[in-house]
């Protein structure tokens, strides 16, 4: 591994010093059927014994995608919105849950997303929602449980909310620089920027991916993440659904 890794192997002896682990959890969003590019994200995954949650796109998935994931049990899937699609106002940015349409029109979606990939995923479904670039008109939050969602992941940090917040913190994709995987040095501060938060205030670090988009520096950041992370004693990668279970 490069030099660049050095401040947060520092950082994470910090952690191992103060008797203290840090919690890791995958996150990668626009998963829809078997592809190339999902086969080496899960791979990679497997190799290092990392969970993964996969943000599922439910009205355009399907069987494919549950028969593939079958007996991978380091997988959970997530609802993704309905469609990723924008409904934002003129002059908005990109927005599915919100923006032009009513709060019952969306609900109703969310709730047959919550309700197909239940039935398709079984097992490996976990009751949460990632809206479509990180983004939910905040009126809809509270009534997300009332619709059997348990748990909301956006970007950033969590918030006080009506529903508990699980959310990542940290985006391999460069979307506004040439829409390619950030260096190893920039990611690796956004991991230190976040593990000295949550050394101090507790929490988790989500680590955000997007398959279908990732360029070789992406896919080599995450194996050599997953490597350094899964040999360190203060590092480890959590199901989200343990997660859930661990903040009721």
């Amino acid at each position: 591994m490069s030099d660049a890794w050095q401040p947060l192997v520092t950082e994470l002896d910090r952690w191992h010093q103060s008797g203290k682990k840090v919690r890791f959890w995958l996150r990668d969003d626009d998963a829809i059927e078997p592809s190339s590019a999902l086969d080496r994200l899960l791979t990679l995954s497997d190799q290092h014994a990392v969970p993964a949650c996969l943000a599922v796109i439910p009205k355009f998935t399907g069987k494919e995608l549950a028969n593939y994931l079958e007996g991978i049990k380091t997988v959970r899937v997530a609802v993704h919105g309905w469609a990723h699609e924008d409904h934002a106002l003129p002059g908005s940015k990109k927005i599915e849950l919100g923006g032009e349409r009513s709060e019952a029109v969306i609900l109703e979606e969310l709730r047959q997303g919550h309700e197909r990939l239940s039935q398709l995923h079984g097992e490996r479904f976990v009751p949460v929602l990632v809206p479509p670039w990180n983004r939910i008109d905040p009126a809809l939050i509270p009534h997300l449980k009332s619709i059997d969602f348990e748990a909301l992941s956006v970007f950033g940090p969590e918030r006080p909310s009506a529903i508990r917040e699980i959310n990542t913190h940290v985006d391999l994709m460069n979307w506004h620089g040439g829409r390619c995987g950030h260096d190893t040095e920039t990611l690796a501060q956004m991991i230190i920027d976040r593990l000295k938060h949550c050394h101090d205030h507790g929490g988790v670090v989500g680590i955000l991916t997007h398959h279908l988009v990732h360029d070789q520096q992406a896919w080599m950041f995450l194996d050599e993440l997953f490597s350094m992370t899964g040999s360190h004693p203060a590092a480890e990668w959590r199901d989200i659904k343990s997660i859930i279970e661990q903040s009721e």
